[in-house]
């Protein structure tokens, strides 16, 4: 245990040096590092919501719209599907969570069944006397919902992301709600905004034979009226979506005569679907449909063929950009309600860290007080580990870009008592290998032998339980377990390794005939 190759010590400075690079940004303004690679010890720790201040939004997704939808988008593959094969059928409809019709032929039951099953083959489809049902399965419905929350989880994190902010906490809590913090964002009526709007954009062709803007009380079938977005009036559009927003792959601000538009490009799917649509509906209205409103109406006058275009309408510049970010960052699946509304000042975050701060000194004098006092120079040498342990915590937390709340100020507070709790473990050993009449050499090297087991199952104890909080906790729990768990490795390192290598390299320069401990 008193042996240090080469290899050993330089792998110890290595950490230490890198330990204290890494952590020195942290006590810089934060634009002192700007334009550094990435790799570079640039890097520093977020504060959390609790710590300057920001927003808080609890948000729940609507999922009976997406089996809405999911139902009436199959209602209508099925009538597509039914006229394709001159299948005549009476009262096709979405009722409930399935779609019903009856056949006028009974004898083409079984090409009807072949029909649907060839549309989707997670439906469940049952016949009596040619009278059809077509749903879905629990596990089927329980997918579908499962999915829109955790799409709406993703997209509404690139779209925050897209704000410019640091470190959002966007995740799912229960079935069907999501949890956002914004640390820094003190605009909550701003970020509900973007966040809130469903942002579907899907292009249809209006009715042929219909006028824009006029459309008749009752929606034939295969159609639907849909509201103007700006100027009152009403389309009688197809149900049928040519191209969905789904395949936009870049939406811009941008101008046209003066006016601020949004400039658009498809991938090479929508594209060419959009290329197909223009060619073949020349002199036909389109109509750009954005969360079941028109926004804009225009003649084919050409096909499109380079999967591009432009949105036109009465925009303000703010609601061009507002628009464009909303459809990079892609439609929420379902529409959302806001059940709670918060917003944490930076008053109340700076007292947070005031507090922080303070505990973490007084917890530090303490410590460092009383490893003094009852190990003299030993305490001092574990003293000197302890400053390396919280660098090597900042280090780490800073490069993998760790949040830092309250929370997790409290995991380093506690930190700082379980670092030395190794060091206090072998110190005693050492002083009872001293008193057992040892020599200087021979105790420490005891002392360290015997107690190493004890550390190692003491702190994978502590480990373990770290794990399962943040495997299980949310939020502020996960932010505890975290720096827990990298204080319970870092204290492990310095315990073991740093101290025991100061205390060794004193052994054999001073080569004392007591030890003072």
């Amino acid at each position: 245990m008193l042996n240090f190759p080469t290899w050993k010590k330089a792998l110890i400075g290595i950490i230490c040096a890198f330990g204290i690079i890494y952590a020195v940004p942290n006590f810089f303004p934060e634009d002192t590092f700007e334009g550094l690679p990435d790799y570079a010890p640039g890097k520093t720790m977020s504060l959390g919501l609790d710590l300057q201040g920001g927003s808080h939004l609890l948000l729940e997704v609507d999922t009976d719209t997406v089996i809405t939808e999911r139902f009436e988008s199959t209602e209508d593959a099925i009538r597509r599907a039914l006229r394709g094969e001159r299948i005549g059928y009476t009262n096709l409809s979405v009722q409930g969570a399935s779609v019903r019709f009856g056949l006028r032929d009974a004898a083409r039951a079984n090409e009807v069944l072949s029909l649907i099953r060839e549309i989707d083959l997670t439906l469940q489809v049952s016949e009596d006397n040619a009278q059809f049902a077509v749903t879905l399965d629990e596990q089927g419905l329980a997918e579908a919902r499962t999915n829109a929350v955790d799409q709406s989880v993703e997209i509404i994190r690139r779209r925050i992301d897209e704000l410019g902010t640091r470190e959002p906490l966007i995740q799912r809590q229960g079935a069907e709600r999501i949890v956002v913090q914004v640390p820094g964002f003190d605009d909550p009526e701003a970020l509900k905004s973007v966040i809130g709007q469903t942002a579907k954009m899907t292009f249809h062709l209006l009715e042929e034979g219909s006028t824009p803007g006029v459309a008749p009380n009752s929606a034939p079938p295969g159609t639907m009226i849909l509201p103007a977005n700006e100027g009152g009036g009403n389309y009688l559009v197809e149900r049928r979506v040519r191209v969905s927003g789904e395949r936009l792959t870049d939406a811009q601000p941008s101008f046209q005569d003066n006016q601020p538009v949004v400039s658009f490009r498809f991938d090479t799917l929508g594209a060419r679907q959009f290329g197909d649509v223009t060619k073949d509906n020349v002199g036909r209205y389109l109509a750009i449909v954005l969360d079941n409103k028109v926004i804009s109406a225009p003649v084919i006058r050409d096909a499109i063929l380079g999967g591009s275009g432009i949105i036109s309408g009465a925009f303000s510049v703010q609601e061009v950009g507002d628009l464009s970010l909303l459809l990079r960052a892609g439609a929420l699946p379902a529409p959302i309600s806001f059940l709670e509304e918060r917003t944490v000042g930076p008053g109340l975050g700076q007292d947070s860290i005031d507090a922080g701060r303070i505990a973490s000194i007084v917890g530090m004098i303490l410590v460092v007080g009383f490893m003094v006092l009852s190990y003299g120079r030993f305490g001092m040498m574990a003293n000197a580990a302890l400053i390396i342990n919280i660098m090597l915590i900042v280090a780490i937390l800073s490069a993998l870009q760790a949040t830092l709340t309250l929370p997790g100020i409290a995991g380093i507070v506690l930190t700082i008592g379980m670092a030395v709790d190794a060091n206090v473990l072998i110190f005693e050993r050492i002083r009872e290998e001293t008193r057992a009449g040892r020599t200087p050499l021979s105790a420490v090297d005891s002392g360290y032998r015997q107690a190493l087991t004890t550390i190692i199952d003491a702190n994978v104890t502590t480990l373990i339980a770290a794990v399962l909080l943040f495997a299980f906790g949310s939020g502020p729990i996960k932010g505890f377990a975290v720096t827990l768990s990298v204080g319970i490795l870092t204290s492990m390192f310095t315990a073991i390794m740093v101290t025991r290598f100061l205390v060794v390299t004193w052994l054999r320069s001073a080569k004392p005939k007591t030890l003072p401990i």
